[in-house]
């Protein structure tokens, strides 16, 4: 006689693929059992007060109202004045410079940041570790240094 094809591992599989099976059916009946068909939207509706608790009342408009005055009402930006030029000039020291790349960085004395300079920002020839004048101006990457002159 013929030994039989399915072998321990087979029969495994099969228990575990047919206990699934079983699993899901049973949560399918139990949603079936506990499902709220025919509720209306207000019973189902769930609202946040101002301290995150959830009730089932709405929020009432009316209460925490805030009166605004025409007048306080401000459009547009309020007129800064001009920063003074003597401010914006800054001082530091070049940390790093690649003569033939044409790059480097400078070391703010005040802040003691490195800012990005390129050789199109100078305005005399700098190495490293020279003292130099410089102002700050955003480029697409970041803060860069120009007119950058070496300090007397």
């Amino acid at each position: 006689m013929g030994r039989s094809q399915e072998t321990f591992s087979k029969k495994e599989n099969e228990k575990k693929r047919h206990k699934k099976k079983q699993d899901k059916e049973q949560k399918k009946e139990e949603r079936k059992a506990n499902a709220t068909k025919g509720q209306s939207l207000d019973d189902m509706m769930a609202y946040v007060d101002e301290n995150g608790n959830i009730s089932s009342t709405p929020p009432d408009p009316t209460k925490k109202k805030k009166i605004i005055k025409q007048e306080d009402i401000q459009i547009g930006v309020s007129k800064q004045e001009a920063a003074d030029p003597a401010d914006t000039v800054r001082k530091g020291i070049v940390a790093f410079f690649n003569e033939s790349k044409g790059y480097g960085f400078i070391k703010d004395q005040e802040t003691q940041e490195s800012v990005f300079v390129h050789v199109n920002g100078l305005q005399n020839t700098i190495k490293e570790n020279d003292r130099v004048t410089f102002e700050v101006e955003m480029g697409p990457k970041g803060p860069n240094a120009v007119r950058v002159k070496t300090a007397s």
